[in-house]
């Protein structure tokens, strides 16, 4: 593996979304979609599947928090990859009988997905992955991605020998992707990919880039359909905060903070709690993240 590239072992933590409506908020993400909701010493609200300790989300409650302009760079979406494609049968349903809205339901080839957004508007995707070796292959990239129907009947299929319903978010569902809109692909490439390491997967998908640590299809998505060339929104808005990575590899972790100060950009070091040790910094577009790595041992 090259030095400067991320290891496959990255993993995304939680993404931090600052909210206006707690009501809300808690009767969707308790309610609707199952998880459980954990008052932190932050005076954050956690989102875990019940029975984990790595949350989904973590919610800043600020009632007077503007809205974030349509245009600026932000989340597009937050990806919560589930661990079979029954439970993405199972949540479609659900959402179903509860009336809840969908935006979409597309076929990647690569995945099957389900798109909406929560009360204040935060996009979401639930999906389930195809096996890797069904992924498609392109001659220059490593990912062929594409966005087709998804055939909604045969994928209800999958209830037939397993009816139970949604009930809580299932314990092994993570994170598995964060989509950005961004002012350009070229400073967000310049960021995602020069400074932090990680490895374009796809860039042939009209107005997006598409990068991922490691064999995977993608960790970040990056797009400038809605948001080319805006300006980034103004400080205290609604939507996110921040989203964080945990790097496993300590070496990768040093490393890619190393490029960042070389770079100038915003380094905020020796955050610690029970991710580990780490450092905040921003992108070209004014966007936080936090880069984790587990504590040394004693």
């Amino acid at each position: 593996m090259h030095t400067m590239m991320l290891p496959a072992t990255l993993e995304l933590g939680p993404v931090t979304l600052r909210v206006a409506d707690e009501r809300l908020i808690r009767l969707f993400y308790r309610e609707t979609l199952g998880y459980q909701l954990v008052p932190q010493a932050d005076g954050c609200l956690a989102a875990l599947p019940p029975g984990s300790a790595k949350p989904h989300f973590l919610f800043e409650i600020t009632p007077e928090a503007p809205a974030r302009p349509q245009r600026a760079p932000g989340l597009y979406h937050t990806a919560i990859l589930l661990p079979t494609r029954t439970e993405l049968a199972r949540v479609l349903r659900h959402l179903v009988e509860r009336r809840w809205p969908l935006l979409g339901a597309s076929d990647h080839q690569v995945s099957e997905a389900l798109y909406l957004t929560d009360p204040e508007g935060n996009g979401l995707e639930f999906y389930a992955d195809r096996p890797p070796e069904r992924w498609p292959r392109g001659t220059r990239e490593s990912i062929s991605m594409v966005t087709e129907p998804l055939d909604v009947r045969d994928l209800l299929r999958e209830l037939d020998a397993s009816p139970e319903p949604w009930q809580t978010m299932p314990v092994d569902a993570r994170v598995g992707h964060v989509h950005l809109q961004v002012s350009g692909l070229d400073l967000a490439e310049r960021f995602y990919v020069e400074l932090l390491g990680f490895q374009v997967t796809q860039r042939s998908y009209p107005g997006a880039l598409f990068v991922a640590a490691g064999d995977y299809h993608h960790h970040l998505g990056l797009n400038i359909w809605n948001s080319r060339r805006a300006d980034p929104a103004p400080p205290g808005c609604r939507g996110l905060v921040r989203f964080a990575m945990v790097i496993p590899d300590r070496s990768a972790w040093s490393a890619a903070l190393d490029r960042l100060e070389r770079a100038g950009r915003p380094v905020e070091r020796g955050l610690c709690g029970e991710l580990g040790e780490g450092f905040r910094t921003r992108d070209y577009d004014d966007l936080e993240l936090e880069l984790w790595t587990p504590l040394e041992a004693d």
